[in-house]
Order: structure tokens, then sequence, then C-alpha cells
């Protein structure tokens, strides 16, 4: 990994909860085209959920800084023979700047030193634009479809809304 993408430590969920929320929820979410505001109100994470997700086994959360700001991460976590990748968020003042490249670089990179056999991940099924994008880095949909949960703590639902798994094949 370069100097600019590290793993993250309990002393970065402060601004890793500012960073995503950002990024996804909320009128600031609205400067970039990765919002889930028109779908989505409410919060996408907070530090408690964060914290767990750096506690957990087989999982990190990798940042991007550039001059000491916190500007992208990604949660990694290793399922079986395959790598879970979620929460890849860009700070929307720097999207379209390379960094989501960036990070899904250094995530395959970890998918490839673990041996893993695929890198997956859900996507919420009407963020067309979204897939589009995992597809041109080689995603593909596997069909299986996953219920968004009805859980406010991960937002409340402006519409009903499901997963798709999708996944690239590393081997």
């Amino acid at each position: 990994m370069n100097e600019q993408i590290s793993p993250a430590t309990e002393q970065d969920i402060p601004a890793l909860d500012k960073l995503v929320n950002s990024a996804y929820r909320g009128e600031s979410s609205k400067k970039g085209w990765t919002t889930e505001a028109n779908l989505i109100d409410g919060i996408r994470t907070n530090e408690e959920g964060l914290r767990t997700m750096l506690q957990t086994p087989d999982a990190t959360i990798i940042k991007y800084e550039e001059a000491g700001q916190l500007l992208g991460c990604v949660y990694l976590e290793k399922k079986g023979p395959d790598l879970y990748l979620g929460m890849l968020t860009v700070s929307p003042e720097a999207q379209t700047g390379g960094i989501g490249k960036q990070l899904m670089a250094a995530a395959e990179q970890t998918a490839i030193v673990q041996h893993c056999r695929a890198i997956t991940m859900t996507v919420i099924t009407v963020r067309h634009e979204l897939i589009a994008w995992y597809e041109r880095r080689g995603y593909q949909s596997t069909d299986e479809r996953i219920p968004f949960p009805n859980n406010p703590n991960l937002g409340i639902l402006k519409q009903p809304l499901e997963f798709m798994v999708m996944e690239k094949v590393l081997t």
C-alpha cells in the first residue's frame, strides 16, 4: 500500500464516522454521486458500529489520506474463501479524483495476499450508476438478492429497497 492508504485504527473512528455519513446521507452527500439521501434518511453508520467493524476478526477498514485529511475508506472482511468489500467511501468533494479506484486496487491486493477466490459486495439494486461503476471494474451480479434491513440504525427507508450481491472472481 502507498503512504496514502493504510489500515484504520480506533483513533480514526470519529473521522471515519464523519466521512461515511457525509458521503452517503444528508445534504453534504448530495455534492457527490454516491449519495443515498434520496433513498434513505438518517445516518449511515455511527462510532459504535465502526468500532465493532474494526474489532471484527479477519476484518479491517482501509483509509485513504492526503495531507493528513481523511478522504476515503473501505471495509474489508475475510468470509470463507472470499473477501467481502463494503462501505466504499470517498468524500463528496474528492469524488472523481481516482481515490475510489485506488481503494478498490488496495482491496484487490488484500484479497490476493489472503488467497481469496473472489471479492464480494452488496449494492442497492436501484443504484444503477454505482452498479455500472463496479461492472466497469470487473464485478458481476450473482443474481442473489437480499432484503434491505428494516433497522433505523442503518437509516429510514424512503422506499422498499434490496441489495444485489456482486462479485469479482480472482482465481
